[in-house]
């Protein structure tokens, strides 16, 4: 099978950071599902494992996380998939990534992909709908708006206030439909392009403000001298 790796850590714009390597066609193993990718996203986390990780003993690293494609096959011990299933995940760095033709990917970290969404688009979504799940409902401990009244917090978890920096990027944006879908919160995001802004209001921000002026005095603009909780997603460490 073909797939894109790389034997060594080089500067991005160096033409060895990423080549064209032909692989044996891995075999499932008994949780395993061997996936025909049909698309896959670049995350940060990319980025970060070519920069800062050697491949060993000579032989390629394959990158990729997400990925939607189709069940080929399947272990002897899989349960909750058959050939011929069309899937999206996130994978895992423990085992090659998903930038090649077939990725083996052990069944229970794994999701029938929507049939209202193309690969693409399903591919988009894992890692970034994942890591907003766990800031909001994990992190945050966020509870989601389906509890009994007289069950809910009372310390601005569930009616209070969210700033979201960096609104319109992938965490952001998913970040703002699950609080304004499935909380009570006011969902504050920052944006500084009238594309951007526009992009954070269809994704169903209360209120849009402007990250390159200060802060505080756009959100007292809003009618806020503080917020509950505040996602910065403008840089990772």
């Amino acid at each position: 099978m073909q797939a894109i790796g790389y034997y060594e850590s080089l500067p991005i714009d160096q033409d060895a950071a990423l080549v064209d390597v032909t692989l044996p066609t891995p075999e499932p193993g008994p949780r395993d599902l061997l996936v025909q990718v049909r698309a896959v996203s670049v995350n940060p986390v990319d980025v970060k494992v070519r920069q800062s990780s050697a491949p060993a003993n000579g032989a390629p690293q394959i990158l990729g996380f997400d990925a939607a494609g189709i069940v080929k096959a399947v272990g002897s011990e899989v349960t909750l998939f058959r050939p011929g299933d069309e899937v999206f995940y996130a994978g895992d760095y423990q085992r090659p990534g998903t930038n090649a033709e077939f990725h083996l990917v052990d069944e229970r970290i794994v999701g029938r992909k929507p049939q209202s969404l193309t690969f693409s688009q399903a591919a988009a979504l894992p890692l970034t709908a994942i890591t907003a799940w766990e800031l909001l409902f994990e992190r945050f401990d966020v509870p989601l708006d389906g509890l009994p009244k007289d069950e809910r917090p009372t310390d601005g978890r569930t009616d209070g206030s969210l700033l979201v920096i960096g609104g319109a990027g992938g965490v952001g944006s998913i970040l703002i439909q699950l609080a304004r879908q499935l909380t009570g919160l006011t969902v504050i995001a920052t944006a500084s392009r009238p594309e951007t802004r526009a992009w954070c209001e269809k994704m169903g921000a209360h209120h849009v403000i402007d990250h390159t002026k200060s802060l505080p005095e756009e959100l007292r603009r809003i009618g806020f001298d503080t917020v509950d909780f505040v996602a910065s997603l403008t840089a990772t460490a």
